[in-house]
């Protein structure tokens, strides 16, 4: 068995006690990435081992419908992309993306115009996001739990702040763009703890993924800007026109996760059957 390596500043009389316990005693020290104080009047020092024993990367997946020309794409702009810019910056260019969809539409209040700038948004934040990770990956600069944190958290902060946006623009009741976000964050953290289970970290569904999520809220621009709002009556609710489109993408991504959740749940249950312990 390789043991994971002590980091400096370890007491000299922790380490044999660790390093020569039998192997289930051992693992049972071992959690969560970090050595636990043992009881028998060690000193309550608290060993980190996070570098040794965490995974370094996840196998990905990306099988979407614009995969054939993404990828090529991203190749060609990170062949392309100045020495000077790194994959951080990058991120905060996507982050500022974000930014310019949610103030676009709360600006669209005054003139719908700024759908367009909205519509720019989603680009910008399209070509920061997807290149950042494919640009550390390229020059081999990788920072795997940095960027996986970074990348993943800011995600979440920039779904939040368009779909707020969403709900005080003049398009879509705040009730309706939040009933969305809870869909996509559902979706969101899915795949985070799939990836956490499975060590795949897929973010397509169905051929789905952010980019072609980032064309449609383009495609639902364009009907904001170009159709009327008229009142949709049906025997259950009476309800807007732009608030129906908002409400079946809720519904879609909520029938999505449930239906991936228990696929997932099935796949699992016929690997990881339990141990009979009485054999």
């Amino acid at each position: 068995m390789v043991r994971p390596e002590h980091p400096r500043g370890v007491p000299e009389g922790l380490q044999p006690a660790v390093a020569g316990m039998p192997e289930p005693v051992e693992q049972a020290c071992l959690h969560n990435g970090a050595v636990q104080p043992q009881e028998r009047g060690q000193p309550e020092v608290l060993l980190t081992t996070m570098e040794d024993t965490s995974k370094k990367t996840d196998k990905r997946i990306n099988d979407i419908l614009f995969g054939p020309l993404e990828r090529p794409a991203l190749q060609f702009l990170c062949c392309h992309m100045p020495a000077w810019v790194n994959p951080d910056m990058l991120t905060a260019i996507g982050v500022a993306g974000g930014f310019i969809v949610a103030v676009s539409y709360w600006l669209s209040n005054f003139d719908k115009n700024f759908l367009w700038l909205a519509d720019f948004g989603l680009a910008l934040d399209w070509f920061g996001d997807s290149l950042d990770g494919s640009l550390a990956r390229y020059r081999k600069v990788e920072r795997f739990r940095y960027g996986y944190f970074i990348d993943h958290t800011l995600d979440t902060f920039k779904q939040t702040i368009i779909c707020i946006g969403l709900g005080v623009s003049p398009f879509v009741d705040f009730n309706y763009a939040m009933l969305t976000l809870v869909g996509y964050l559902q979706l969101g953290i899915l795949t985070y703890v799939k990836t956490a289970v499975t060590g795949v970290f897929k973010i397509s569904y169905g051929k789905i993924g952010p980019t072609e999520v980032r064309v449609i809220i383009i495609g639902v621009n364009a009907v904001f800007y170009f159709a009327s709002n008229p009142m949709v009556h049906l025997s259950f609710i009476n309800i807007s026109l732009f608030n129906l489109i908002v409400l079946g993408l809720a519904i879609a991504l909520f029938i999505l996760f449930i239906v991936s959740t228990l696929t997932q749940a099935v796949s699992l249950n016929k690997q990881d059957r339990p141990k009979n312990n009485f054999a």
